[in-house]
């Protein structure tokens, strides 16, 4: 079984933020399978997607970002989920509005979750899938930009990254990381096609 892990603040007050583009990566999954979130002998609420292959386990930590790892590592660890089926999705304020970029590893580059996650697990060869949010206006503080919705003139592409999101995860259940890479991080225009 594969352990997809979105990245986000739990609490209303974050919701649809930046920040949160992960919990609304494994959102969509879930409301394309009508699976619903349960609480878990962990710090996250699960849903279960049944087949492809072994399925899927979806996750939402409700730490907070930067104390994600405790959450994803007691979830691994119940559920039984090495770390080759790990991928977790969060934001990245470095890449452009709605690019993806995969990767089977690496640092945290910078994020917070990512770091925890890394501390938590004592490793950091997992994959992980970011998410373009822009960094915005320089001037402002980056937290801020983080933390703040997305502009009215950035929801359209906001929403289809969500969407090439939960297509990317998906991929990733049934074809790997690699096959994920190869469809996913040319920007849209530079393969043609996401399928």
């Amino acid at each position: 079984m594969k352990l997809i892990v979105g990245l986000g603040n739990p609490g209303p007050k974050y919701r649809d933020t930046r920040h949160n583009v992960g919990f609304a990566i494994v959102d969509e999954m879930a409301r394309r399978h009508g699976v619903d979130f349960q609480a878990a002998p962990a710090e996250a609420l699960v849903a279960k997607v049944h087949g492809p292959g072994d399925g899927a386990l979806l996750a939402k930590p409700l730490t907070f970002m930067n104390l994600s790892g405790h959450a994803v590592r007691d979830v691994a660890r119940y559920f039984r989920i090495e770390v080759a089926d790990l991928l977790v999705v969060a934001d990245d304020a470095n890449l452009p509005l709605g690019r993806l970029r995969a990767r089977p590893r690496g640092s945290d580059g910078g994020h917070n979750g990512f770091r925890s996650i890394i501390a938590e697990l004592g490793t950091a060869e997992f994959a992980r899938l970011r998410i373009g949010v822009g960094r915005g206006d320089p001037r402002r503080d980056l937290a801020d930009h983080v933390l703040a919705r997305f502009d009215p003139d950035e929801y359209e592409e906001a929403r289809a990254a969500v969407i090439r999101g939960a297509d990317a995860a998906e991929m990733f259940v049934t074809d790997g990381i690699e096959r994920v890479m190869n469809a996913f991080n040319p920007a849209p225009h530079e393969n043609g096609s996401h399928e």
